[in-house]
């Protein structure tokens, strides 16, 4: 009889269910759409603000040593403290190497080029970075965290053997010499080393910073002009973080074990340095706090706007359900009265009106899903145009009984008032009323 009454109610009102399922609908998919973007904003805010560069800098722990003899420092200008290019892949065996998405050896040197025969030597500061390197897995280098640099002709491609090797060379030098692409000349190391090349310009950078007064050659050959294999003078490493709150900001040494283990296994760019201070021997690792707070900010603010439009929808379909299910149970006041006076307890009366609620969530909350996976693909696509073009599918499992429990709490919170109300009236009033 119970299922006969539950199956007959959704025939008889079919269309006070059909509002109440479409509110429900409305609801459960605007919350799909903002969970479902919520878990994958970060990449794609992270992808959009590289063009600000590596959120975490390395260099050597000694370059913080005052090296001094009475009241004169002493330590040289360029610090004489240099990392290890081969110490670079136990990066990817911290707990967050898989946050890592970028890593840029650089290594300053001191060149001397001639341009024809019988012109006089020059001397020029070059920059040995990656540009195409295989990092583990990960492509990455100098272009990839300076995506604002702009580029004539192509990067140097690594050396191959023989004598000879690409370089790009910097807008100002390019202007100062008359360089074009495709242009030798003839390039020798300053720190006494034997090692020179012929350099062919393959391509021009204009950066608007120091990078346009240098030379841009692949890693391994700043280290043979400089006579220091293996060396790397800083690395700037970009990452996917969680944005800094009070906790990030404290001193990971002070904290009791627990609160030190909750510190370490989050991703705060904080984390991730102290995390690589730990990898690799004589480094010091610091966040660079504009992009990083930059990336928080934004983090923070779309968060708070996406809270926001989950709780209004759900308020909302919480409204419409109770003024559907309100109508619906005036409708059926006689129906209520004959139930109670043929014994009819108020619990089995209102499981009834539950079941149909919930029969009701369970199919629009179901639905609502799928639609709030599209409408995230959509939108998705629709924001981050630049971040690969057409709207893909948004299918996490994990959301679908997120948002079924959501459709359910909504359902039952928007008809419970209209249920004790009925509830509460007596069966003979009620029927005298509908004689």
């Amino acid at each position: 009889m119970f299922f006969r009454l539950l199956m007959e109610s959704f025939v008889r009102q079919r269309r006070r269910k059909m509002l109440a399922g479409v509110a429900i609908l409305l609801g459960t998919t605007a919350v799909t759409a903002m969970l479902a973007l919520a878990t994958t904003i970060g990449d794609r805010i992270h992808k959009e603000l590289a063009v600000y560069g590596a959120n975490i800098v390395v260099y050597p722990k000694a370059d913080l040593l005052d090296v001094k003899v009475g009241a004169v420092d002493v330590k040289p200008a360029s610090g004489g403290a240099y990392l290890k290019e081969s110490d670079l892949t136990k990066l990817k065996g911290i707990f967050w190497a898989n946050n890592i998405t970028g890593v840029s050896p650089e290594l300053q040197v001191q060149l001397a080029m001639t341009h024809r025969d019988g012109d006089p030597v020059v001397a020029v500061n070059g920059v040995g970075y990656w540009f195409d390197h295989d990092f583990s897995g990960l492509k990455t280098g100098a272009p990839a965290l300076h995506p604002w640099w702009k580029l004539q002709g192509s990067w140097p491609a690594s050396h191959s053997g023989g004598n000879d090797i690409d370089v790009a060379v910097g807008a100002n030098v390019a202007n100062r010499l008359q360089l074009k692409i495709g242009d030798s000349f003839f390039l020798q190391g300053m720190r006494g080393t034997s090692t020179s090349s012929t350099a062919k310009v393959s391509g021009l950078v204009t950066t608007g910073d120091a990078t346009d007064d240098e030379i841009l050659l692949p890693l391994r050959e700043a280290q043979a002009y400089s006579g220091m294999s293996d060396a790397v003078r800083r690395v700037e490493v970009s990452a996917r973080t969680k944005p800094e709150d009070a906790f990030a900001r404290v001193d990971p040494d002070s904290l009791p074990p627990k609160q030190r283990e909750i510190w370490y296994c989050r991703p705060y760019a904080n984390s991730i340095a102290y995390q690589i201070r730990e990898a690799i021997p004589g480094a010091q690792a610091e966040q660079v706090r504009r992009v990083e707070q930059s990336e928080g900010n934004v983090l923070s603010r779309i968060s708070g706007l996406m809270w926001l439009i989950s709780a209004a929808a759900l308020l909302a379909a919480g409204f419409a359900v109770s003024a559907a299910m309100a109508t619906a149970i005036l409708e059926r006041r006689g129906e209520i009265g004959l139930m109670r006076s043929l014994g009819a307890s108020k619990g089995a009366i209102a499981l009834l009106f539950y079941a149909e609620t919930g029969l009701l969530a369970l199919f629009a909350g179901t639905l609502g899903y799928l639609l709030g996976s599209g409408l995230a693909a959509w939108l998705g696509a629709r924001i981050f145009a630049g971040d690969g073009g057409s709207a893909q599918a948004v299918l996490i499992p994990v959301l679908l009984p997120v948002v079924v429990a959501l459709a359910l709490v909504v359902a039952i919170a928007g008809s419970t008032p209209s249920i004790r109300a009925a509830l509460r009236m007596e069966p003979s009033a009620i029927l005298r009323a509908d004689a």
